[in-house]
């Protein structure tokens, strides 16, 4: 399982954002953003001659990290969406968004993606009654998620839905019964994920 090993809260200083990828730290004043808001490296207080290619690499690199992507898999995803019909933006950030592992997270079953893949990988949820261990399985309308039986992992879960503040409108959760449905795919509204989707467009598209 490929992924990336190195500081989390790095990513975050060099994007400028809280990627909320250390669960509940990013929550308190621990959180590097902080502390020290700009970037890593011993040239991070200086001025950066700002382009228009670096702002597009800014932002797919901010997507890819914000749903724990390599590469490979972010151009892969890219490369779906332009062929599909419909803003191909809107398209990419649809498929990244019903990604089993980032439903999880939006259900409030995992304190971060990273937790949630993990959870996953490991076979503690079902989707329609059937075990997936497959974090990139896209989900689908009336999908319903629930947790493997007698999992050892409830009570991880059940701590992190305590953290959760709210669940976007197109899912459904209970977090007494530790389930969830999908009602329907995300409109663009109905997706926060902090990216100008059509600079990675322009990007990709050159």
């Amino acid at each position: 399982m490929a992924r990336e090993l190195g500081p989390k809260c790095r990513v975050c200083r060099r994007e400028g954002m809280k990627l909320f990828l250390k669960a509940e730290k990013c929550l308190t004043e621990k959180c590097s953003i902080e502390r020290r808001s700009y970037p890593p490296g011993e040239h991070g207080r200086g001025r950066i001659k700002q382009s228009e290619y670096l702002l597009q690499l800014r932002e797919k690199q901010k997507a890819r990290r914000y749903y724990g992507l390599l590469e490979k898999q972010f151009r892969t995803y890219y490369t779906k969406a332009a062929r599909g019909s419909g803003i191909t933006g809107e398209n990419l950030l649809r498929m990244l968004e019903t990604r089993l592992d980032n439903v999880v997270y939006r259900f409030g079953f995992a304190g971060s993606r990273a937790q949630a893949r993990q959870l996953v990988r490991h076979g503690h949820f079902h989707v329609n009654g059937r075990r997936v261990n497959i974090p990139s399985y896209q989900v689908k309308p009336d999908d319903i998620i629930t947790m493997a039986p007698g999992s050892a992992a409830e009570q991880t879960v059940r701590d992190a839905t305590d953290l959760t503040a709210s669940v976007p409108a197109w899912l459904q959760a209970d977090h007494d019964g530790l389930t969830g449905k999908i009602l329907k795919l995300p409109a663009r509204d109905e997706i926060d994920t902090p990216v100008q989707e059509s600079l990675i467009v322009e990007l990709y598209s050159k």
